[in-house]
């Protein structure tokens, strides 16, 4: 399992480095409910993830085998983890922004791993419900030929993580860092979501008034944000509304977390923006 990389080239969290030194779930669950395959050997960066649900459907079991480096291991040891005790419509919802905030952050240049473990997990759920094909096959047209990476993934990755350059899709989903020839097309997708982004913004109601604005903060922290918070056990109190400036304290997990900061402007801001107002800043509230 795994090739090791120097670890000091990376400012890896504490998290990480104790699921990469000490990965857990490290095998192959026996008469697997589900196979999910993803990479390969060719690309760098290859995992397998099988899982086993007990009575009541959920996760009892989930294992691991990769070949990739520090951030492939431990995302994948994160990644079975976190969804054991999960329904498959729970584990579904787990994102790689999730798998990276579960280990206190990942280096932007390692976040394909986190997408490479979210895919695995994905491949293995269809396996369960369909008998496809365990290993990822690919669909949509293909982008980036060096590595085999499709238009829609592309794409995804894009909206999912609010990527604004073609490096940064290099470093979520591997595509443009071969040869290098896809990446005006790379780029254009990215302008192409930024464009629909945008003309959906111009078709959000704005706040009328300043409890309205209230109103529409709560609801985003109800419905977006503390879902996703709750599910890394943190949680997030509105704190206070001044005008744009929105006052929030991390709870639970995220009041230990050392991405807090992270998870504010990555997250709570960017949700906040999205679904209510464009000029909103989030602070901190600090204990």
């Amino acid at each position: 399992m795994g090739r090791m990389e120097g670890v000091h080239m990376w400012e890896y969290t504490d998290r990480v480095l104790d699921h990469f030194r000490n990965p857990r779930n490290v095998g192959v669950v026996k008469d697997a409910d589900g196979v999910g395959e993803v990479g390969s050997l060719a690309c760098g960066d290859a995992l397998k993830l099988t899982f086993k649900l007990d009575a009541n459907k959920r996760i009892s079991d989930a294992k691991f085998q990769t070949f990739g480096c520090a951030s492939a291991i431990a995302s994948s040891s994160a990644l079975t983890e976190m969804i054991r005790g999960m329904t498959l419509e729970e584990a579904e919802k787990v994102t790689n922004q999730d798998i990276a905030r579960f280990l206190g952050g990942l280096p932007e240049q390692k976040m394909h791993c986190s997408v490479m473990g979210r895919e695995a997990l994905e491949a293995a759920i269809l396996n369960y419900r369909t008998g496809a094909k365990a290993k990822k096959v690919l669909e949509g047209r293909v982008v980036c030929n060096c590595f085999g990476v499709t238009e829609e993934e592309i794409e995804r990755v894009v909206r999912e993580n609010g990527l604004t350059t073609a490096e940064q899709v290099t470093n979520y989903c591997k595509a443009g860092g071969g040869c290098g020839a896809c990446i005006p097309e790379i780029q254009s997708i990215i302008e192409r979501v930024a464009r629909e982004r945008k003309r959906a913004g111009a078709a959000r109601p704005e706040p009328r008034t300043f409890l309205q604005k209230i109103h529409m903060i709560e609801a985003t922290i109800e419905r977006e944000i503390r879902p996703m918070l709750q599910r890394d056990g943190g949680d997030l109190e509105l704190v206070n509304v001044d005008g744009n400036r929105v006052t929030v304290a991390f709870r639970g997990m995220c009041a230990q977390c050392n991405v807090a900061q992270f998870t504010m402007k990555d997250v709570v801001e960017a949700k906040l923006r999205e679904f209510v107002s464009d000029d909103i800043v989030v602070d901190e509230e600090k204990q």
